[in-house]
């Protein structure tokens, strides 16, 4: 018997694969401001100038900010909603992983070696990996728990592979 597990898109998919585009241009734009507003009120002399002290750590700051947020945006966000749409498959012989872009791993059931939850969690959510040994080569998938029915999935495939699922 065939089930199926998706992950739900709560953003459009023009969003999801263009994101960091936006986010970067949006930091972009902020240093631009601050350049502007320093080349319009800014003194420019070679010695030291108090006066444009404060000018200069406005610009310090506003490229820190300019840099840093789209970067934290960017990493929470792939962590969060990397795996929006899609589509886990799993049947009695096989695990199938398709990607929303279209990419798909398929493991044998028998080939699983291995179901845990990863020690330490970098980025929110937390990552449960399912580890397939092919031949010579491991390979993985991970699954985060914005999957609906997620301890659902992982204890059906425990129970398929004879593996047991680590917490």
């Amino acid at each position: 018997m065939q089930q199926v597990f998706q992950y739900p898109l709560t953003y459009p998919e023009w969003w999801l694969d263009n994101y960091y585009f936006f986010s970067w241009l949006l930091g972009m734009l902020l240093l631009a401001v601050g350049w502007s507003f320093f080349f319009k009120y800014g003194k420019f002399s070679y010695g030291i100038d108090l006066g444009c002290l404060w000018k200069s750590t406005l610009l310090l700051l506003l490229t820190t900010l300019a840099l840093g947020t789209p970067n934290y945006y960017n990493t929470r966000f792939i962590a969060e909603h990397g795996q929006e749409g899609d589509v886990i498959t799993i049947d009695t012989e096989n695990l199938s992983y398709n990607y929303r872009k279209g990419n798909d791993k398929v493991f044998r059931i028998r080939d699983i070696v291995r179901i845990y939850r990863e020690p330490v969690t970098f980025n929110p959510p937390p990552k449960f990996f399912v580890v397939a040994q092919t031949g010579q080569t491991r390979d993985s998938i991970f699954v985060t728990k914005n999957l609906p029915n997620y301890e659902k999935m992982l204890s059906k495939l425990s129970e398929l592979a004879n593996v047991p699922f680590k917490r």
